[in-house]
Order: structure tokens, then C-alpha cells, then sequence
């Protein structure tokens, strides 16, 4: 150890600090998109300061459903690819080589999604470790168990950046971890970031008061539902959180 770095953020899953840009993997299909899941990721990573990608994979299996996914996170202002059966790659490597040549990124997302298999087809050299997705449990098993970086110097020949590819997981709770206060959630969704302030009565909760901007924007298809659904979620899941001490 040479040094000992300020430590600007710090994920407890996947366990991994100091990241720049989070690339949020997520399937079409095999296994089904959990978006719940997948916005608990977007608000965690909104919460320390991380930019966000989201990566629609196995495109080929379901074309709509990765339609879907691109629609719900490009309308949150959120980059998004789509990949499948070797299609989408070079646009995302092309994307990578331009924004990730200093700091860390990461890739994320639950078991089974095809991050190793992804990972490959930007980065052959790497050969990860890839499993079918188990038809009994219908999830993937962990082929990735550590957080492994990667130099970008030695994946695309740009010296600066580091590439980290994680572990997946089936599980992001909420309750028994600080991601975020109560206060701070509505500002972990950008969409809603713009109407904050302007609803009818201003401790609106967003979740169901008459006159609330964010819900009126949702109704107008300017939000899409299953973000709204995912903020109500997280909100009574925060509301619900024990506070200790007190």
C-alpha cells in the first residue's frame, strides 16, 4: 500500500467504494427485471454522487421488455444500452472508452443478468466465468464472487481508469442499511427533482395527496408508474425503519 485515499463513497452492495459511474445490468428476460430492485440501485447510486447507466441485456429473448426498460430509464434521464445474441457491445465499449478513462466504474446487477457474459464480449481477453441461469430457482448462480478491477490500460489500451466487475446478487435491503433518508429520496429520482416544491401543500409526501405535481405528471405519462411505484415503496419502507437509539 502506497497511499490511503480519500474515500468519496462506499456501496455496501456490491462492496465497493470510491466508484464514478455505476453501469446497472439488468435482463429482459431469464431472469424477469425486478424494478424495484433496479431503482433501489439508481437511488443509492443518486444518493453518493455516482453517475448512472442502465444495460438492458438478452434483448433477443424479450425485444419488447428491453424496449420497455430502455423507455422507463431514458424518460428518468438515465444512458441507456440494449444487448443481445452479440448485438448492442461496440456502441457500449465505445461509450465506456469515452467516459471511463479516470476513476472507477463498475458494473452491478443480480445473479443470472449476463454481467460476465457482457463483460466478455466488451472485453475478451478477461474470459469470465459464466453459468446458465438455474431453471428451478429461476436465477443465475454467483460466477463472480469478489469485486474484480480491471485497468483500463489493460482492457482498451487507455491508461487512467479502472473497470470493476462485481458479484451479483438476488437481495438489496433497504431496511437494515442507511442507502438513504426519508428526506433525501424524492431527490434520488431525477425526474421528480423538477416538480419538487411545486405541489399543493408543501409536506406532500408524493404518494398520494390531491394536487401533487409529481403524481399529475405520472397521470400525464411524463413519469413513468413503475418509478412512481418503486419511490412509494422505498418510502414506506424508510417510514417503517426503526430508528435506534430513540
Amino acid at each position: 500500500i502506497d497511499r490511503v485515499a480519500e474515500r468519496k463513497n462506499a456501496l455496501i452492495r456490491p462492496p465497493i467504494a470510491n466508484i464514478g459511474r455505476l453501469f446497472i445490468v439488468v435482463a429482459a428476460a431469464s431472469p424477469d427485471p425486478i424494478f424495484l430492485n433496479i431503482d433501489k440501485l439508481t437511488t443509492i447510486a443518486e444518493q453518493n454522487g455516482i453517475a448512472t447507466v442502465v444495460v438492458a441485456t438478452k434483448r433477443d429473448l424479450d425485444e419488447k421488455k428491453a424496449d420497455e426498460i430502455a423507455r422507463i430509464y431514458e424518460s428518468a434521464g438515465f444512458p441507456v444500452f440494449k444487448t443481445g445474441n452479440g448485438d448492442g457491445p461496440e456502441e457500449l465499449k465505445e461509450y465506456i472508452e469515452r467516459n471511463c478513462v479516470s476513476g472507477i466504474s463498475a458494473f452491478a446487477g443480480a445473479s443470472g443478468v449476463g454481467k460476465s457474459t457482457l463483460f466478455n464480449r466488451l472485453f475478451p481477453s478477461l474470459d469470465r466465468e459464466t453459468q446458465e441461469v438455474s431453471a428451478k430457482i429461476g436465477r443465475g448462480r454467483h460466477t463472480t464472487r469478489t469485486v474484480d478491477l480491471f485497468a483500463t490500460e489493460e482492457l482498451f489500451g487507455v491508461k487512467g481508469g479502472y473497470i470493476a466487475d462485481t458479484p451479483g446478487f438476488s437481495l438489496l435491503d433497504f431496511e437494515s442499511f442507511d442507502f438513504c433518508t426519508l428526506e433525501d429520496l424524492p431527490y434520488t429520482f431525477p425526474e421528480f427533482v423538477p416538480l419538487l416544491g411545486t405541489c399543493r401543500y408543501t409536506k406532500c409526501t408524493h404518494r398520494k395527496e390531491e394536487g401533487c405535481a409529481i403524481i399529475g405528471a405520472m397521470n400525464e405519462g411524463r413519469i413513468e408508474k413503475t418509478r412512481h411505484d418503486s419511490y412509494a415503496e422505498l418510502y414506506r419502507q424508510l417510514k417503517e425503519k426503526p430508528i435506534y437509539g430513540k
